[in-house]
């Protein structure tokens, strides 16, 4: 053999030590001498090509930094420009053009039968960005990711899916980068279709596979939830997973409200601005809290106020949408009710909660009517990315003089006022729905329950520590994420076995204990078979 054939065949062996924290250290240091968020996000996507651990390393042990370059706000960039950004393959686009072949193009995808969890988007609806066709890919990239970190999924069974279905957005279209195919959103019928044959292909290829889905249109949202939920493992994550996690903040939020107030949790009273599928799929979520209260689901539902672009949703507006009649209040006869301020005054709120995508949406004369009515209003400005939030944490603690109970979807720091420091919470589903894969995933969950989903939430809640309590968080800190989707996990699976769901009995006979520390055991670590190139 020549030395040119060896040099060609050979790949260059990198030296051990350069494996040590010294290197980790220069990977950050690259990283942060990145001047914006899109820059910071190719440097670390190229990473976990050229090395997936270290990635995970860096991910996990500097989760705060890294988590928001890898989802919101900057994977909204990163979807944005994601026509112009492309690289090299990173995930499995199935075509509008593949109908009929779908089972063939699933299959080429490398993990074959250990697919364990796939998030699926058809990038009709990107966090509050809209109809982003083909570029969504970064967002089942960016939510898989969190799995990974999150709760130890392995990644090699991990499937990033964007449906590439058409665009409707037309500077796509007319991009000659554009990524996609080049036409317009397929009809209802056309779609239906299209779905029923991509999850039985799926089911087909990937017998024990999670289907989260992502960031689809309102109304295909909870159409295509309804229509597989009761016969396939999947969840919706901006419907079931937001709601979770809004559910296990408020819970925390509320019995600080009601300790200050002096009142009962049963008296709350919320108002979400913005109905769309994470705005009422949030609200159903929360009806939960009053029922866990004692209440049935009616005198529950009376308990929540729903408010879209044409104000105060009520069951006597025409036209009104399918998903919006569940909450549609029929106990109010006046004029319609289209200022924000004036359905404050008339509901009473103690919590406002914020998923319009409608920046400054909370304004300071809604802000303050919401301090002048609570001791300590909870307010939730949810929309992501931090472009689109409601309001922003300082102004919210400024205009309540500090009493506000506030969560955001986008991260904010801690801030100072008055000589004293707040800490925000983060109303951030990555909470939530790793432990909530896990759990499924272990227990081999034929479906995703709404038991499941509650006792995750409810776990969640449970996770505070004694510090994070004492410092009025509604939140457990990010950093241990890891711990608290093992908690999660426990739970769902415990769920699961209750509603007779499970098909891995064998966790049945362990205790609560002894299946925490198989959960651990079942968590991916970075760095554990680290190979010696990069």
């Amino acid at each position: 053999m020549s030395l040119a054939t060896v040099s060609s065949t050979v790949a260059p062996q990198i030296p051990p030590y350069l494996f040590n924290t010294d290197h980790r250290q220069r990977c950050l240091a690259q990283l942060r001498s990145k001047t914006t968020g899109l820059e910071k996000y190719i440097y670390l996507n190229g990473l976990k090509e050229r090395d997936p651990s270290l990635f995970y390393e860096l991910a996990l042990a500097n989760m705060l930094e890294i988590i928001p370059i890898l989802y919101t706000p900057t994977v909204g960039d990163a979807c944005s420009n994601y026509s112009h950004i492309w690289r090299r393959p990173e995930g499995l686009y199935i075509s509008i053009e593949n109908k009929g072949h779908i089972r063939d193009v699933l299959r080429t995808w490398h993990v074959g039968d250990s697919a364990r969890i796939a998030v699926v988007t058809d990038g009709s609806r990107i966090l509050g960005l809209g109809d982003l066709g083909a570029n969504g890919l970064p967002i089942s990239i960016g939510k898989l990711d969190l799995y990974i970190a999150g709760a130890g999924i392995k990644p090699t069974t991990t499937v990033p899916i964007c449906l590439d279905l058409g665009t409707n957005t037309q500077k796509f279209l007319d991009d000659p980068l554009y990524i996609g195919v080049r036409r317009k959103r397929p009809d209802t019928e056309e779609m239906d279709a299209f779905m029923q044959e991509f999850i039985s292909a799926m089911e087909e290829v990937f017998p024990q596979l999670l289907v989260q889905f992502e960031d689809f249109s309102t109304d295909n949202a909870f159409r295509y939830l309804d229509l597989f939920r009761s016969k396939h493992r999947v969840f919706n994550d901006d419907i079931q997973g937001t709601g979770a996690v809004v559910l296990s903040g408020f819970i925390n939020a509320a019995k600080l409200s009601s300790q200050a107030a002096g009142t009962r949790l049963e008296d709350h009273r919320i108002l979400f601005f913005g109905a769309g599928s994470a705005g009422i799929g949030v609200a159903k979520q929360l009806v939960s809290f009053f029922t866990l209260l004692g209440l049935t689901e009616e005198d529950a539902k009376k308990k929540i106020y729903t408010v879209d672009s044409k104000g105060l949703i009520t069951a006597d507006r025409k036209g009104l949408q399918e998903h919006k009649i569940y909450f549609a209040r029929t106990d109010y006869n006046g004029p319609p009710l289209t200022r924000l301020t004036d359905i404050i005054k008339y509901v009473k709120p103690t919590a406002l909660l914020g998923l319009s995508t409608i920046r400054n949406a909370f304004s300071e004369e809604v802000v303050r009517l919401m301090a002048s009515l609570n001791k300590r209003p909870v307010i939730f400005p949810l929309s992501n990315p931090v472009s689109l939030c409601e309001v922003d944490y300082a102004d919210a603690v400024a205009w309540t003089n500090g009493s506000v109970v506030f969560a955001s979807g986008s991260p904010y720091k801690p801030i100072e006022f008055e000589g004293k420091k707040y800490e925000p919470g983060q109303g951030n589903n990555m909470y939530i729905f790793p432990g909530l894969g896990l759990g499924t995933i272990l227990s081999k969950a034929r479906h995703v329950t709404d038991s499941m989903v509650e006792q995750a939430s409810i776990a969640l809640s449970a996770s505070l520590t004694k510090e994070e309590k004492d410092a009025d968080l509604v939140y457990p800190r990010l950093t241990r994420i890891r711990d608290i989707s093992a908690e999660i996990a426990l739970a769902v699976v415990r769920a699961a076995q209750k509603d007779d769901v499970d098909e891995n009995t064998l966790f049945r006979s362990l205790s609560d204990n002894a299946l925490l520390e198989v959960i651990k055991s079942k968590q991916w670590q970075p760095g554990a078979h680290r190979s010696p190139r990069l």
